[in-house]
């Protein structure tokens, strides 16, 4: 496989396990091929022992292939660190030897529960050692003494953990009394017990998306918004992934549009509500009642 053929591969591959999802027709659109080539290249992974799945029209590289890692996840990089890293390397001068070293090292695989020892220490790091053992073994655990954020009590939970996000802040997990895949927070957990049950449920598990806002759900919601150049600027700032999603407004190089999916509208509404002089809501009319209820609930207050 040539050169090209193979960068082409390696895209797809992280496509196909990205946050969004991607129909065949949007995926030779991204890699500037055709639908066939990339049906052959999805037959590719499953020969090679990759686990492929299909929701609809959208195709996913399950990560719990054989042999498979989710690369952004090893180098503890989301998707967002990854476009301002790659944006401050890209900026060096091409004949520089230190940015090939760069870009040569975040290629790299690194080991798993050596990272974790670099990112979390104390109690937390145990913790995360003992979640990483679980998930490579299939077994289930025991979040033991775990705080819910919304009612304060402190219980066990008996869940089938998945895979952590960026810097082991939080750990996807089917929680098995629920029914539910839910995200826990690893500065709430008491401590750990792995049990001898393998998971039950691996039918049930299922990750989370993430919007540009860092907000997570399982489902995603459409909106269009037409920004100044101030909430332009201030959303590349504090969101840099919102840059791929900006378009300039037709005929007026002072406004942009911004055509995305979210997560929720907790995010998206706590940008809105900051910049409401310099953003226009043209497509959403949840997150307009979102911003209404949460207009009331300040001005009662």
């Amino acid at each position: 496989m040539d050169q090209p053929k193979i960068e082409r591969v390696l895209r797809l591959m992280m496509l196909l396990t990205a946050n969004n999802r991607y129909t065949i027709e949007e995926l030779s659109e991204k890699l500037e091929t055709s639908p066939r080539t990339i049906y052959r290249y999805i037959d590719t992974f499953k020969d090679a022992g990759f686990y492929v799945t299909k929701t609809g029209p959208y195709f996913r590289l399950d990560k719990k292939s054989k042999y498979f890692k989710d690369i952004s996840q090893l180098i503890h990089f989301t998707e967002e660190e990854a476009y301002i890293l790659n944006s401050a390397i890209e900026s060096i001068d091409p004949t520089n030897a230190i940015k090939q070293n760069l870009k040569a090292k975040l290629a790299s695989v690194y080991d798993y529960k050596m990272l974790a020892e670099c990112v979390v220490k104390g109690q937390n790091a145990r913790n995360v050692n003992s979640i990483i053992e679980a998930i490579e073994e299939k077994k289930q655990i025991i979040l033991k003494d775990y705080t819910s954020a919304h009612s304060r009590n402190v219980t066990d939970r008996l869940v089938e953990p998945l895979s952590f996000t960026t810097n082991y802040i939080q750990v996807w997990a089917y929680e098995i009394s629920s029914g539910k895949n839910k995200l826990f927070k690893l500065s709430r957990i008491g401590s750990v017990e792995v049990l001898e049950n393998g998971w039950e449920f691996e039918n049930e598990h299922k990750e989370g998306l993430m919007d540009i806002f860092r907000i997570n759900s399982f489902e995603q919601i459409p909106i269009k918004l037409k920004l100044g150049l101030r909430a332009a600027s201030l959303l590349v700032e504090e969101y840099p992934l919102g840059e791929k999603y900006l378009t300039p407004y037709p005929d007026d190089p002072y406004h942009f549009i911004l055509d995305i999916n979210i997560c929720g509208y907790e995010g998206v509404g706590r940008f809105v509500i900051g910049l409401l002089d310099d953003i226009e809501i043209i497509e959403g009319e949840g997150l307009k009642e979102f911003l209404k209820e949460r207009v009331k609930l300040a001005d009662l207050k």
